[in-house]
């Protein structure tokens, strides 16, 4: 993932100005890169549930809605989980490639 589509999807995350500057605290900004890394964790999770082509059931059933909320709610605080520890590192990696971004 290249800084553009980075500086591309940061805008999109609520409280995120469109581009970083020196006023920008260091806090906000580790803020806006978790909350960048739980999205990219929640895709990544989603889609790895919708490639699995069987429901929570495991027999093929599709899943009814209320299951599917419940599902989809675990996911986005598993990936909130994963982010705030920085288990994947990519708020890290956000963070470093806009800090050297903006220093230019």
């Amino acid at each position: 993932m290249t800084i553009q589509a980075i500086n591309a999807a940061l805008p999109a995350l609520p409280g995120v100005a469109s581009s970083t500057s020196s006023k920008d605290s260091p806090a906000k900004l580790q803020r806006a890169a978790t909350e960048f890394e739980a999205l990219l964790l929640g895709q990544m999770l989603k889609s790895a549930r919708e490639a699995g082509g069987t429901g929570l059931t495991g027999n093929g059933e599709d899943d009814n809605e209320a299951n599917s909320s419940l599902l989809e709610l675990g996911e986005q605080q598993f990936a909130q989980a994963m982010a705030g520890s920085g288990a994947l590192g990519i708020a890290k990696m956000v963070i470093a490639g806009l800090t050297k971004h903006a220093d230019r």
